[in-house]
């Protein structure tokens, strides 16, 4: 089939395909700085071999399972050989909004609440919106603050919560099967043509908080533990 490439990412490239889907393309591009990985960097920052085809393993695996459970996801079909995944169009929401479900006080949360709260406290798979924006630190924005920016309605954002919370809860079964315990994890959603809501982007490692007997994991180490 053929294919034309639209956009250069910095860890997947996308391409348009003949039958009106788009085929991602993995990378083994990390983000980071200095040669050393973080997941929350803007830029890239080191090369990692294997690390676009653990990616793409641990999102086959998790859409697959999503999909079996009913909930909407933009994902198609994936071919590992290649390092790529074929998904459906969907449209972002505004220039760009990252949702994080929470179910440890941990990270930027902690940071901005320690009066309230203990870190490490548990929280009930709390839900929270960034809109992506680098230079103004991915400012936090409420259900009021979408629906009046003209972002989203309330029923895509009660639809967005509501799917976050039970993928989520999808995620932390899984890890807690292989004795490891997610404290946090960061999704992109989308909607399609009728504005119905679907899960957009991959669930990898770099996109999630995961700790083993109290100790952070890192992403790539949490790949292979997974897979084991």
């Amino acid at each position: 089939m053929a294919k034309k490439l639209i956009y250069t990412g910095k860890t997947k490239n996308v391409y348009a395909l003949d039958n009106g889907n788009y085929l991602l393309k993995f990378k083994d591009d990390c983000t980071g700085e200095d040669g050393v990985f973080d997941p929350g960097m803007n830029t890239v920052g080191l090369t990692i071999e294997g690390v676009g085809d653990v990616n793409l393993r641990m999102s086959i695996y998790f859409f697959e399972k999503l999909k079996a459970a009913g909930v909407r996801t933009h994902y198609v079909s994936a071919n590992l050989k290649d390092t790529t995944m074929e998904v459906l169009p969907a449209k972002v929401f505004g220039k760009g909004l990252e949702v994080i479900c929470r179910l440890r006080a941990v990270g930027s949360f902690f940071r901005r609440y320690e009066e309230y709260i203990e870190n490490g406290a548990k929280l009930p798979s709390y839900v929270e919106m960034t809109f992506k924006n680098d230079a103004k630190g991915d400012p936090l924005v409420t259900k009021d603050g979408l629906v009046v920016l003209g972002v989203m309605t309330e029923k895509q954002y009660d639809d967005i919560k509501a799917q976050t919370q039970a993928i989520t809860a999808v995620v932390a079964e899984e890890m807690a099967k292989r004795g490891l315990e997610l404290y946090d994890i960061k999704f992109e959603f989308g909607y399609d043509a009728d504005g119905e809501v679907m899960l957009i982007d991959e669930i990898a490692s770099g996109n999630m908080r995961v700790y083993k007997d109290g100790e952070y994991i890192q992403p790539m180490t949490l790949s292979k533990l997974f897979f084991e």
